[in-house]
């Protein structure tokens, strides 16, 4: 499952995320490394998912982010490792 563009997310879970966005102390680094992963269509579970940023975790389900979690807070779902971690080899 490919995980749905910003103009294809619902309204209410754009304006959540903006606000989320705004509530958080995400780096500029993690912001662009975010817009990389979403621009790359990665697959995504059917069910609950993360993505560790750093400064931030996204979290969502099937195609949809949900919401942004700060970096102390603990998400639930399938972990969605970083590209260089999911493609090399041995890495378990």
């Amino acid at each position: 499952m490919k995980l749905n563009r910003w103009s294809d997310f619902p309204e209410g879970v754009k304006r959540h995320l903006k606000e989320r966005l705004l509530d958080r102390r995400i780096t500029l680094d993690d912001l662009n490394k975010l817009q990389v992963w979403v621009d790359s269509g990665p697959d995504l579970p059917a069910g609950p998912w993360f993505r560790d940023f750093g400064s931030f975790k996204i979290v969502g389900e099937g195609p949809n982010p949900l919401s942004f979690l700060d970096f102390s807070q603990i998400p639930f779902g399938e972990e969605i490792p970083p590209e260089d971690e999911a493609a090399s080899p041995g890495t378990d």
